[in-house]
């Protein structure tokens, strides 16, 4: 006999339905539960689970690809350049032969249309207006070509790279006009003591007050402007950074950093030795001028000196070119005060 129990035909047969619903899923992908975990990492088993990079060893050496060409995609670092250097002094000079050739094209252009009056270079080599006309077109055209080639190579304005800081001549203004003051003291003790020629070259040009007036306006603005310029913000820098260039690479001396305005820290005694070699060239200048006379040339050496130790200890060349105007302004003042107002050359 069977022990199975029998089918009662009033329960419908569902069998085929339960087997139907207890059939098994398909396992999921692995693309689903990769998916799955990266959303809800809960919902998902373990061991199917993404595994995590294994842990680096806090000691572990890092493996660095090197590039490929690394000479080419990784120049070595150069040391900042010292500016301006000896090389942007050079550059200088023959950016003045060019002002000076556009100088004499206009000095003939003006012969030949006689302005003035002037028809002869003999003429010109004592007019006032040739004269300092012809100083005044030198100096601009060089200051153009300046203006226009050393921001090129410097990447910053000319007078960023010639340290210009004006607001500091105007914060240290009454220290400036003291400065000037100094210098004033010297030319008077100088002529006191060692006074220049009574007919010297410069008293010629003084031969009406028009003339007299021209060159003190002259000797305030334009002259103090280019002539600092040229010598305390090129050359002394120039000379500065020279000589601390070969003090490295003789004696071994440590390089020096750019101060954190990228100016150029000197030594002591480059600074000496740039203030004085700058000096005698500019007193030379100005010898033709005075006679070549021993007594003056001493004095613009002196002044020079202080003009040096102005535009080092501020750090501004609009320091130097202060001083240097007030310098030349106490110095007309005083002719004109003792001419009554250039009326009376006589009495120079």
């Amino acid at each position: 006999m069977s022990t199975l129990p029998e089918h009662d035909p009033l329960i419908p047969d569902d069998s085929g339905a339960s087997a139907e619903a207890h059939t098994p899923e398909p396992p999921p992908t692995e693309a689903w539960r990769t998916e799955a975990w990266q959303s809800h990492p809960a919902l998902v088993e373990t061991d199917h689970a993404p595994e995590a990079p294994p842990a680096q060893a806090p000691n572990a050496p890092t493996t660095v690809e090197t590039p490929l060409f690394q000479s080419w995609t990784q120049p070595p670092v150069l040391p900042p350049v010292r500016i301006p250097h000896f090389g942007h002094f050079l550059l200088l000079i023959p950016l003045t032969g060019i002002g000076t050739l556009f100088t004499v094209v206009f000095v003939l252009v003006a012969l030949h249309l006689r302005l003035f009056g002037v028809s002869s270079p003999q003429q010109a080599t004592t007019e006032i207006h040739y004269l300092l006309g012809s100083e005044a077109i030198l100096y601009i055209f060089t200051f153009v070509a300046c203006l226009l080639i050393f921001p090129l190579i410097w990447h910053e304005s000319l007078f960023a790279g010639l340290r210009w800081n004006g607001l500091s001549a105007l914060r240290l203004r009454w220290r400036l006009v003291g400065a000037a003051g100094l210098c004033f003291l010297l030319a008077m003790v100088s002529g006191e003591f060692m006074p220049g020629p009574t007919n010297a070259p410069i008293e010629k040009i003084f031969a009406s007050p028009g003339a007299a007036w021209i060159l003190f306006g002259f000797g305030i603005t334009f002259a103090p402007f280019f002539e600092e310029m040229l010598f305390r913000g090129f050359l002394l820098p120039a000379l500065a950074t020279a000589y601390d260039w070969f003090a490295e690479k003789t004696r071994s001396a440590p390089r020096r950093p750019l101060g954190e305005d990228g100016h150029p820290q000197w030594s002591l005694s480059g600074m000496v030795v740039a203030s004085i070699v700058t000096s005698v060239p500019f007193a030379a200048m100005h010898a033709q001028q005075t006679g070549y006379s021993i007594g003056p040339f001493l004095l613009l050496v002196c002044v020079s000196l202080v003009l040096c130790a102005v535009r080092l200890s501020t750090r501004s060349l609009a320091a130097s070119v202060t001083v240097h105007a007030c310098y030349n302004f106490l110095l007309f003042s005083i002719m004109m005060i003792g001419t009554d107002g250039f009326r009376h050359l006589d009495k120079m």
